[in-house]
């Protein structure tokens, strides 16, 4: 009798990929960098430009601006990981050293489960809305299952699966739909650009940083797992170039888009504060949400894929199989914590970004510093495994201070401080602490005496 058997792609975790498999084109690349960069949890996200007390212009303004110095951070970020074949936890090594390329896996394996938890969520809010809550109160509970098990298969089929055969097929055409769909529904109602929805919020250029920092945390919460996906591009060109420009077009339309889904919302009588019942009330169906929510099952696949290969940093003899099974089901029992909370997209969802700013955005001042003025790529392959000193402190001593600032900075922790923002500052005092620190590490080596074997005689 024949048997029949489900055979899914070799997995690459911590080794380096081959040549053979790195096909990903510029295309390929900015279909997935543009699928990743919109979303439920990006609209989510635009709406909060809204509740800073920005007019939909200065959300259009601030939106590019953010995407375009975000996308170019996250390129920057895949360098030397993707030339290298590696993840990103793994292209940490010849920078933090071997060991302490841990403490940043522990934090991006918490980010990333909170993420996952958040994409389940905010896809079985949308499945309630969809169905106007058919299975009663707990459809949203019930249908969270639903989509981490599409979320699991899609993260067995690994990254160059869904991109070819579920993004570029399928999935990202009707998201492209969708969103301009749903941007000219909201052209046609004649939304003033220049009003603030809430007025009371705006604190002059105190909102307007925050609100750059909102836009730009996006996809710095991408840049960790940045190299999990572009070391499958055939060229660093391509890598770059796709990153980039997928990122930014599509981050900027959704944070856009959700600025003006709140502000069409709150001019409703009585108002409406959810985006999601917002786009229901475009008059076009509930058609460009669903499309919309079949796309969201990329982002949630790539934090759960991402989990998994973070994880082999910790633990390379462990499959991936298992990892992204225990990580579906902690994602979802986040999931189901969440929701007896209610719509979920407020202040603690703002803080959640922050807190991944605050820890991330230093930590890739030093990445960047590192690969591109440094070392200027010149990692040896075996630093990427045993070849990688333990740790190295002085990148630590760089990062810290960049985490403090950050925080410094959002919580009004420093008296006097400039209104700047806080993302190009901590960004730039990490980078700059690891030139410093670098410099002074590479004289003190130079001054060493040469070590000299015994004398004979």
């Amino acid at each position: 009798m024949a048997s029949w058997r489900i055979r899914r792609p070799p997995e690459w975790g911590v080794d380096p990929v081959p040549e053979g498999l790195r096909t990903l084109r510029t295309f390929d690349v900015f279909v997935l960098w543009s699928s990743l960069g919109v979303g439920l949890l990006v609209l989510a996200a635009g709406t909060l430009l809204v509740t800073l007390g920005l007019t939909i212009a200065e959300s259009i303004a601030i939106a590019l601006a953010g995407s375009l110095i975000g996308g170019l951070m996250l390129a920057g970020a895949a360098h030397h990981g993707s030339r290298a074949g590696v993840p990103t936890m793994v292209s940490l090594r010849p920078i933090l050293g071997r060991a302490g390329s841990y403490a940043p896996t522990a934090l991006n394996v918490l980010q990333l489960l909170g993420w996952a938890a958040f994409e389940l969520l905010v896809m079985g809010y949308a499945a309630a809305v969809i169905t106007n809550n058919v299975l009663g109160p707990w459809t949203a509970a019930i249908f969270v299952p639903i989509f981490g098990a599409v979320v699991a298969a899609l993260a067995l089929g690994g990254p160059l699966v869904v991109v070819r055969q579920w993004l570029e097929k399928f999935a990202i055409w009707l998201v492209y739909g969708s969103t301009a769909a749903i941007a000219a529904a909201l052209a046609l109602r004649g939304l003033d650009v220049g009003a603030r929805p809430v007025a009371g919020a705006f604190a002059g250029p105190a909102s307007y940083l925050l609100a750059l920092d909102l836009v730009i945390v996006m996809p710095v919460s991408w840049w960790p797992l940045v190299s999990d996906y572009n070391r499958f591009a055939r060229r660093g060109r391509d890598s770059a170039l796709g990153t980039t420009a997928g990122y930014a077009v599509a981050n900027t339309a959704f944070y856009v888009l959700g600025a003006a889904l709140l502000a069409f919302g709150l001019s409703q009588s009585p108002p409406i504060s959810d985006f999601l019942i917002a786009i229901g009330l475009l008059g076009l169906g509930f058609l460009p949400l669903l499309f919309i929510l079949v796309d969201e099952t990329d982002n949630a696949f790539a934090n759960i894929y991402s989990t998994a290969v973070s994880l082999q940093n910790l633990v390379p003899g462990r499959k991936q199989l298992w990892l992204i099974i225990a990580a579906t089901g902690i994602a979802m029992a986040g999931a189901w914590l969440l929701l007896p909370g209610g719509y979920p997209f407020g202040s603690g969802y703002e803080n959640f970004l922050l807190l991944i700013g605050g820890l991330f955005v230093p930590l890739l001042g030093v990445v960047i510093a590192d690969s591109f003025l440094v070392r200027r790529g010149g990692y040896r392959p075996d630093e990427f495994s045993t070849g990688a000193p333990r740790v190295r402190g002085f990148a630590f001593a760089s990062w810290v201070p960049g985490i403090a600032l950050y925080f410094g900075i959002v919580y009004g922790l420093i008296p006097g401080f400039p209104p700047v923002g806080a993302t190009l500052p901590s960004f730039g005092l990490a980078a700059g602490l690891h030139l410093v620190f670098a410099k002074a590490a590479a004289l003190r080596a130079a001054d060493r005496p040469p070590a000299t074997g015994p004398r004979n005689g």
